[in-house]
Order: structure tokens, then sequence, then C-alpha cells
């Protein structure tokens, strides 16, 4: 890894007490919006409560999936791949100096999470659950700034790493960013809200509890003990994350509270249980297992919470897990240290009470931090016993990874110190959603209805936090399928079917103005030429500018433009009845320009050349242009201008291309190139405005510096081209805001 080289090690460890005007959480919220702050709080009045941590601007950060490891500094990058823990060792290895005392429990070194799918590389096991977040499964960073408060002693101080390459002033510069910035005025709340529409789970009641039976199938097969099995909950999410993790915290403090602004996504935990702490040489564990909603009155209370404490089934999951801990601690922990220093302690809290026990033990020479996650990760309370097994059947019944779910998230010292919470009641923000999992023990006595509702109690202050938020209810979008309308998420594909197995299919998109249907006898005169060529039988027999209007009107779209799709997917039968899909989409749609802020489209030439009879239809088959479009998107451009088996030019990944010289119009003709909608209509009036045309193969040496360029679709219409490469173009906006004034 050079790039540490480049950062160096710590030389120095500024520090500076200081007095806090206000709480930590609200001096906190003034960074939350910085990408890389790392928040952990502990809330409530347990012994594992102490201390609060606030890490700022990372000198570094670091994040992996698999064996594909990244490291950042500052304005650099490396990628490589690499064990994820042995990254881990190298990383705290490098930044520990024998000359700089750390104190404790935090005051320099990583900050951030250990995803439950970080097992796939510490242990070898299937992987049939889809990881359709796609995010990192370990994931850390330096804070250059860290801020520590301890609730004991009331004490708050400020810690700076200084650095061997840096200048002797960045300390007073970090120094006076960070006063200025807890002295401005507060920033103001943004709040949060979901969608309206509720969580959805990725279990109905019935699935759910079928898993729980498959589980007790497994106990009484000999195969495990207990089986930690979850649901996953989803909604969409607007606003500030940090509001949502305050409101939180306010509503029901615990001791591991946590926010991470990790770049592309925010994790929020709300998590009571320790997975690790690492205090020099000193190890604990404290897994929870048994829990029992809060009772309404003082004798219900009570009541709860004596039957906890009682409960067999309760006490039998929580000495195998114990019994689990105890024997992976024994792994890195000096013979005979290993102990059950409390069993069966109930500790309350807002919404439930947990039963937890405490085991130690004492670290063995030559042992460290990536050691004792090897041997204890992922925690055995939120596996099952025996763990290999457990997990292995977690990934054959739930239907996606769980990410941060039960993995792990706190800190790792310079100093020798750890501390790591089991992620429970956490909740990870991506993409405008927001993500979390709740979930329970399930042994052989467990009953199924009960385990489901289990989890609705545990997840009890997310639902009502955030569906209890406001903003008004979405209306799902509906589509028509085969003769009538359905909600979006109920319209699907046979995974049978030819159209699934080998996009076998038809589409035409199509734009409605306010209600008024563009040029569909031309799309729908297309489609029937393509469907007779591909699909031995009679075109659909629908009158389809009334579908069109059903879909409109189904998804309020009336008064404003939208994008309709019309799709034709071949089935699996080949003789009558027929099980092909006949399915109209519609959406909102919003010019291209004016959601890219652009005057005008940039093209990037393709690499890849095409060459299929396929490209004179709308097939399906659309993957090799949606790959070149987004080729073209990460190298900042906004068109793949695609390059035929000869290497002319006809069309970009969505558009059909005009070269205009002068009053010549050239349109660029191939063997395989589909003709458009909106170019039949654009040649029909640029010859009435006195337009000359020519066909002929167009190569990309033909595009001159003084030709005029523009694409045109049926939704966009006339838009121009700025540049092609690193080539610039005559401006073409006057001409297609004409074209547009009077085709669309």
């Amino acid at each position: 890894m050079e790039l540490l080289n480049s950062i160096g090690q710590i030389t120095g460890l500024f520090q500076k007490d200081l007095t806090l005007s206000k709480p930590f959480i609200d001096v906190a919220a003034r960074f939350s919006e910085e990408p890389g702050t790392v928040c952990l709080l502990s809330g409530g009045d347990l012994d594992c409560a102490r201390y609060h941590i606030l890490g700022l601007r990372p000198f570094f950060r670091f994040r992996g999936r698999g064996r594909n490891m990244e490291i950042r500094s500052w304005d650099r990058i490396e990628r490589f791949h690499a064990d994820p823990l042995d990254t881990l060792r190298r990383l705290l290895d490098h930044f520990r100096t024998g000359d700089v005392e750390f104190p404790e429990p935090f005051s320099s070194g990583l900050l951030g999470y250990l995803a439950y799918d970080l097992k796939d590389t510490i242990e070898d096991l299937p992987r049939t659950s889809h990881d359709d977040l796609g995010l990192p499964s370990i994931w850390f960073n330096g804070p250059s700034l860290v801020l520590v408060h301890d609730r004991v002693y009331d004490r708050t101080t400020l810690y700076i790493p200084v650095f061997e390459h840096e200048d002797s002033r960045e300390t007073e510069t970090r120094l006076t960013w960070f006063l200025d910035a807890i002295n401005a005025p507060s920033p103001e709340d943004r709040g949060f809200s979901g969608d309206g529409n509720g969580f959805r789970s990725n279990f109905h009641q019935e699935s759910y509890m079928d898993a729980i039976g498959r589980i007790k199938e497994y106990i009484l097969s000999g195969d495990i003990y207990q089986v930690n099995m979850s649901q996953r909950f989803d909604m969409g999410f607007r606003g500030c994350p940090f509001s949502l993790f305050k409101d939180l915290f306010n509503r029901n403090p615990a001791p591991f509270f946590a926010y991470i602004h990790a770049d592309d996504h925010h994790i929020v935990s709300t998590s009571p249980e320790r997975f690790i702490l690492r205090n020099r040489s000193y190890v604990e564990t404290r897994p929870i297992k048994g829990t029992r909603p809060r009772g309404n009155t003082a004798e219900n209370d009570e009541k709860l919470k004596a039957e906890l404490s009682q409960s067999p089934k309760d006490d039998a999951e929580l000495s195998m897990i114990v019994d689990l801990m105890r024997n992976d601690l024994g792994k890195v922990c000096k013979g005979g240290s290993v102990r059950v220093k409390e069993h069966k302690r109930v500790e309350a809290y807002t919404n439930v009470f947990h039963l937890i026990s405490i085991v130690d033990g004492e670290l063995d020479l030559g042992k460290d931090e990536a050691d004792i996650l090897r041997a204890t990760f992922p925690g055995g309370s939120i596996t099952g016993c025996p763990k290999i097994r457990s997990m292995e059947i977690i990934d054959e019944l739930e239907t996606r990874r769980r990410h941060i779910y039960t993995g792990s998230i706190g800190y790792i010292g310079f100093g020798g110190t750890l501390d790591l919470s089991i992620a429970i009641r956490t909740a990870t923000i991506v993409n405008g959603r927001m993500v979390f999992s709740v979930g329970g023990g399930v042994v052989y006595d467990s009953d199924p209805s009960d385990e489901y509702h289990e989890t609705l109690h545990k997840g009890r202050t997310l639902f009502d936090t955030v569906s209890g938020s406001p903003g008004e209810k979405e209306k799902p979008t509906v589509v028509w399928m085969n003769g009538g309308l359905m909600n979006a998420d109920e319209a699907s594909f046979p995974v049978t079917s030819r159209a699934a197995q080998y996009g076998h299919g038809l589409f035409e998109t199509l734009r409605v103005d306010r209600g008024r249907i563009r040029y569909l006898d031309d799309h729908l005169k297309r489609l029937a030429s393509s469907f007779a060529i591909f699909f031995a039988r009679p075109f659909p027999d629908l009158t389809f500018k009334d579908v069109i209007h059903q879909v409109i009107d189904a998804n309020r779209l009336g008064d404003r433009v939208a994008a309709v799709k019309i799709m034709i997917a071949d089935g699996a039968s080949e003789r009558p009845p027929y099980d092909d899909m006949v399915i109209v989409t519609a959406r909102p749609y919003t010019h291209r320009l004016i959601s890219l802020n652009k005057d005008g489209l940039d093209l990037l030439i393709s690499e890849t050349r095409r060459h299929t009879p396929t490209a004179a239809h709308k097939s399906m088959n659309y993957q090799y242009y949606l790959e070149e479009g987004k080729k073209a998107v990460m190298a900042g451009y906004d068109e793949a201008l695609i390059l035929n088996a000869d290497g002319s030019v006809s069309e970009t990944n969505t558009a059909n291309v005009f070269l205009v010289q002068n009053k010549t119009v050239v349109c660029p003709i191939s063997e395989y190139a589909l003709q458009g909608v909106m170019e039949k209509q654009v040649r029909s009036l640029l010859s009435t405005w006195s337009y000359r045309f020519v066909e002929r193969i167009v190569m990309p040496s033909d595009f001159g510096p003084a030709d005029m360029i523009f694409l045109t679709n049926s939704l966009m219409g006339a838009v121009p081209v700025r540049r092609i490469g690193e080539r610039s173009f005559t401006d073409a906006s006057p001409l297609c805001r004409e074209i547009n004034a009077q085709l669309l």
C-alpha cells in the first residue's frame, strides 16, 4: 500500500480540553453533512454507555468488497486485491508507533463498520441470497480530528494526530476550523420523512413463518441448535439521515448509537449490544439472547421482566451462545482466562427487556484486532449455533444479503483499544431508500407466529419514527398488462419465457404531451413491421390509443409530459393459446437538457463495434446499447456514438443523428440501423424548409468543426450535439428550437 507512505506515520497527538456550550449531539450535527463523519453516542445509564465519540475530516478512507480493496487519502486513490482483515492489520500497524501515547478509549484510529457479509471472506460459505445494495463489506476511515466526551466525568477532549510529512501549521489550521465550526450559528434541522407508503418486507407473514418451520426441521435433523432468522424492511426516504439519528436517540437512547456518513450511503444504528471490547489485553463480549416487550403498566412491566428471567427457552438460547462465544474467544485468549463474568442479566430499554451475559478473557501475546475479528466475527448471538451451519441456513432462507445488519460498528484505536457493537436496530440509507432488518433466535420450541411478531416489536421504534413522519402517500405506479391495469410491482415475466431467457421481445417509446399522443400511428407501424418478422402470429388486436389513455389516467399524468413504453414480450408457448405479454407503462418525462442542465449533448465514440440484424428493430435485447451508454456517462459524456462493423456511425445508444452542412442534411446509413419515428418527422419538416438530403455512409472523420450536429428521438425531439470526443461543433440550438416548436 504505497499510498500509506505518502501519508506518513503519526509522530504526535495534539489534545485540548474543551467546554461545550451545546449537547454533544448538537455539536455533531454541524458536521453531519460532511462525507466521512462518524458519530458514536452512548445513551442510557448502563455500564457500557460511557463515551461519546465524533470523528471528522478523515485523512484516509478504507473500503472493501470481497477481496477488492480501496484506500483514498485526500485526492489520491489506490485499489488492490487482498484479504480485508489482513489489510486492516497493515493499516493499524502502519500508524502505530512506539513514541506516541494514545489515550483511552479512542484518541486516534479507525471508525467504521464491518458488514455481516464480510463472513464470506473469513469462511468458505455458499452465497445464494441476493446482494441488491452493492455496498462495502468493510468500511473504515481515519479521522484527522476526534472529539471524545466522557459522560462519567463530564469531560470533553479534542485530539488531532500529527503526521511526519505535514506542515507544522496544519494542526493549528484544523483546530481553528473546528473551533470556528462549533461556534458558528446552529444549522437548520432539515428533518426527514418516509415516502408515506410505510415499510415493505421481503417476506409475507406466511413465508416468514414457513422459514421458521424449515429451521425447526433442520434442528430436528440435528443440523443446528438455533438460527437467527430475520426479515428486511424498506421504504423511500427523504431528508437528513442525521435528523433521523437524533430523533431516534431522543426517543430511545441505547449504549451503541452510531451515525456514519459513508459518502454514497449512510448508516444509522441504535444498537443495545456490544460485540467485542478490547482494552489492551482485556477482551469482552456481551451477547444478547431473549427479548420481551415493555409493559404498559408497572405491574405488567415487572411481570414481563420476570417472565424473561425465568424463561427456560431464553435461558437455553443464551447459554448456547455464551458457550459459542467462550469458544471463539478461546481462539485468541490465554488458556484458562476465558470466563463467564455474568450470566442472564436483564437490561431494560424503552421498548423491550433483553437478557444478556458477559464473557471476558485475557488476549494472548502476539494477537491483535485482525486475529480477534477472524476468530469471532460475526457474533454468535446473531448467527446461531453451530455458527458455520447457521450462516449457511441464513443464506438459504433469507432472500437478501444482510449487509450491515448483524455486522459490527465502532472504533479500533491505534493504542490497542477496540469497541464494536452488533449492528441490530440499524438502518442503511442509500439512493433515496431506507432499509433495515429485524430478527430473532429460533430454537426447536419456537412458535413461528411469536417469532414473526417479535421482529415487529424489535423494529417498533424505527416503524413509529419514520412511518409517522410527514409526507404525502405516494400512489404506486400503474401499468397495463394483458388486458388490465395493475400495480407495477405485480407485473412480471415468467422466468421460463423467451423474453426473460433471451430478451426476445419488442418495444416502442413515445411521448404523450398533456394527453396528446405523439405519432402513435408511426410507432405502431414500426412495431407491427418488426413483430411480423420476429413473431409467427397476428399482431395484437388492441386499440393502443385507449390503452395508453387508461395508463396515463391511472398514473395521473394527463397534465404533463409523459414517456410511454409499449412492450411485447415473447412467452414460452409456440402454439395457441399464446402466453405473450403486452405491457404499457407511463412515467413523468423531464427533458434531457433540463435534467442535465446543459444546452447540448456530448458524445463519446463507442469502442465496441456492432453488427447485428436486430439493430434494425426496437428489440428488448438492448444490453449492448445500455452498456455503451453507461461507458459514455462514466467517461464524462452523455451518449455513446455507436460504431458499425465497418467503422461508420449512424446513431447513438438512444437517438438518430443528423449532420447539417449549410442547407444540406447528411443522414448516416448503415446495413443495420433503425429509422426513428421522430427522424421521419424531422426529415419531412426540413424538406419544407428547402433543406437538401443526402444519405451516405458517415465515418467519424467526416465530422467537421463547422458542421451542426443534432440528435432526435420521440421523447426529446431535436437536441444539439456540442462535441464528439474532444471535437466541438457549431451550435445547433437555434435550428433545434425551430424544429421542436413545430413537432413537439
